[in-house]
């Protein structure tokens, strides 16, 4: 058997992407010559790898099983070219970041000022996610690694490290400037309207069981789509809402929001670093990574 690593390369592609067009676009090829490979190869190796339909592309069970093994030899090899260029002095290499909003506001961003100027000539792409797509990219090998808020749901075969903590609290607009003035109960905020993110996040998650903990229920009346959109949706009195501390400091010193103290406490948070024990980092990503851990 005398199968290249090109083939193997173009069944990697296929593979990942569940799409011959976009394997096809992704290896400056086209469509017809990525089905003669994969039909060689099926050829060589005596079965079936993809089913074809409609709707796109699937992998066999022994396309699974194939896949498995060279989702892992290409991301090695890639990363050794990486590292050679960096040593050549050529590109300079890559990283590439998963990140929820909220630990790319709280740290990601601040650190990434850090490392280009100490690594300018590394190329940084950040894939912004929800926390489930952030460790399902690690998982897949579509990034070097993740940064993401607790709570996450973390396979085991990943590992999950702590970088910092942070404190989420209410916050309000100066309409709701009388409830600044002595804490309140989470019964009584349950009286005004809340604004959080969709439920499909895991910071609604987390607030869910903060209120369950509290004998309450979770029922924000305005969902935000990104943690950007709760801070303006607060000044203009739109309701109350749970938002990190740090972020809040700004407009909390210039005023145009007020911190409404809760007699239950809120736990504290931290971000992680999401990493897949099995693949070995670039140089590029091993340094933000100590950025980000130091």
């Amino acid at each position: 058997m005398n199968i290249s690593y090109e083939y193997y390369r173009i069944f990697y592609y296929a593979a990942k992407y569940r799409n011959l067009t976009l394997a096809a676009e992704m290896l400056h090829s086209s469509q017809p010559n990525i089905s003669r490979t994969i039909r060689l190869m099926e050829e060589e190796l005596g079965c079936r790898l993809l089913i074809r339909s409609n709707r796109g592309i699937s992998l066999t069970p022994e396309g699974e099983k194939l896949y498995s093994h060279v989702r892992i030899a290409v991301g090695q090899l890639q990363r050794a070219e990486e590292e050679l260029e960096m040593l050549t002095g050529l590109h300079g290499g890559a990283v590439s970041v998963g990140a929820s909003e909220t630990a790319l506001h709280l740290l990601l961003l601040p650190v990434l000022g850090k490392f280009k100027e100490a690594c300018p000539r590394v190329g940084v792409r950040i894939r912004n996610h929800l926390t489930a797509q952030a460790v399902k990219a690690v998982k897949e090998g579509a990034v070097d690694f993740a940064v993401v808020a607790s709570p996450a749901d973390i396979p085991g075969f990943l590992k999950a490290s702590p970088l910092m903590k942070f404190q989420d609290i209410l916050i309000g607009g100066n309409v709701f400037r009388e409830l600044s003035k002595s804490p309140v109960s989470l019964l009584e905020v349950n009286r005004y309207p809340l604004i959080c993110l969709g439920e499909n996040t895991m910071s609604s998650r987390f607030f869910e069981s903060f209120y369950q903990e509290n004998g309450l229920v979770w029922k924000p009346d305005f969902e935000a789509a990104t943690t950007d959109q709760i801070l303006p949706m607060v000044k203009y009195g739109l309701g109350l809402g749970f938002f990190p501390e740090k972020l809040a400091e700004k407009a909390l010193d210039a005023g145009e929001i007020c911190r409404i103290p809760l007699q239950e406490r809120i736990p504290c948070r931290e971000i992680l670093l999401v990493e897949n024990r099995e693949q070995s980092l670039s140089v590029a990503a091993e340094a933000l990574k100590n950025l980000l851990i130091h």
